[in-house]
């Protein structure tokens, strides 16, 4: 994102914390939910020139679920979360009642 748009951005919250010894802090509950981070994962800093400092988290995904953080695979999760919200789908009790609905269709 460029500095122009920095400018452009609503600030929704503003927490503070207190420093710690040895530099340690806390961060808020609402601070680790906007980084959607949790314990175990890391926040990068990036420091700018003009002094400001802005954190990223960093999620670590196991490399056997990489798939699905595929750009293509999301894509798909969207497409469907928006099928589910216009009220498409069909509700299976067991997969017996699944696979006797699919031998139907075909």
């Amino acid at each position: 994102m460029t500095e122009d748009h920095d400018e452009e951005r609503k600030v929704i919250a503003s927490p503070t914390v207190r420093i710690r010894q040895k530099g340690q802090i806390t961060l808020p509950k609402e601070v680790q939910e906007a980084l959607y981070v949790k314990e175990g994962d890391q926040i990068q800093f990036n420091i700018h020139e003009d002094g400001r400092v802005a954190m990223e988290g960093l999620a670590e995904i196991p490399a056997d679920q990489r798939w699905f953080w595929t750009p293509e695979w999301q894509e798909g999760e969207r497409e469907a979360s928006a099928q589910i919200a216009a009220g498409g789908g069909k509700v299976f009790h067991d997969i017996d009642e699944m696979f006797d609905y699919l031998n139907r269709e075909r």
